[in-house]
């Protein structure tokens, strides 16, 4: 499974980068295309500082990588680190679906007891 992958330390950066409403934004507006972090600054009510945490946050998941371009720090998504996400939520889900399927095969069988 994707967890093996990732070890406990990802998973609770990532789900950490994913827990905050902003960070989100950012993920959601930097997979349509780069952005500067100055350009993500001018979107939200909060100092550019604040904002540079957000990103720094999303960074040590790895969530997005930044690189200089001239004077500005680009951010890019990792969709790699995205699909592992993916990954491990539906590795979730079907441990749940297996889990209602053999709840039902239960009540059926008594159901019919």
């Amino acid at each position: 499974m994707v967890v093996d992958q990732l070890g406990d330390a990802g998973i609770d950066r990532l789900f950490q980068a994913f827990a905050d409403t902003t960070r989100r934004d950012i993920v959601a507006k930097v997979t349509v295309g780069e952005l500067s972090v100055s350009e993500l600054a001018s979107h939200y009510a909060m100092s550019f500082a604040a904002v540079q945490k957000h990103v720094a946050v999303l960074e040590r998941a790895a969530v997005i990588t930044k690189h200089r371009r001239g004077r500005e720090q680009i951010v890019r998504v990792r969709l790699d680190t995205i699909a592992r996400a993916r990954a491990l939520l539906d590795g979730y889900e079907e441990i749940w679906r297996d889990r209602v399927g053999r709840i039902d095969e239960l009540l059926s069988q008594d159901e019919k007891g």
